[in-house]
């Protein structure tokens, strides 16, 4: 334990910043992917870099996509893209939301 706790003195926290989702959040609500990030922290802990590649890919490769959605993003734009090839071909048409009766 320091004598000086210089970094609650300045207002840093630099032990935090590798884990972005147990930083301190505005109205003390948890991150949107902390709980992914937790499982893999948990994991990770105490087995060396090495095994943690191996042993923890599932945890890190959720905690990722949490934090880049970008699985996410690639079915999004499959999606899109099915949907106007479809239109296209006539076999779909959006609906018209300007109507009264298609109001969402």
């Amino acid at each position: 334990m320091p004598f000086l706790d210089l970094q609650n003195k300045i207002g840093i926290d630099v032990d935090k910043w590798m884990l972005l989702q147990s930083s301190k959040q505005p109205f003390c609500q948890a991150g949107r992917c902390h709980s992914f990030e937790k499982d893999w922290v948990e994991c990770v802990h105490g087995i060396g870099a090495i095994r943690a590649k191996k042993e923890c890919k599932v945890e890190f490769e959720d905690f990722l996509e949490c934090m880049h959605r970008t699985k996410t993003l690639e079915r999004l734009s499959a999606i899109r893209e099915q949907k106007k090839k479809l239109e296209k071909e006539g076999k779909y048409k959006a609906p018209d939301f300007s109507e009264d009766k298609n109001t969402p």
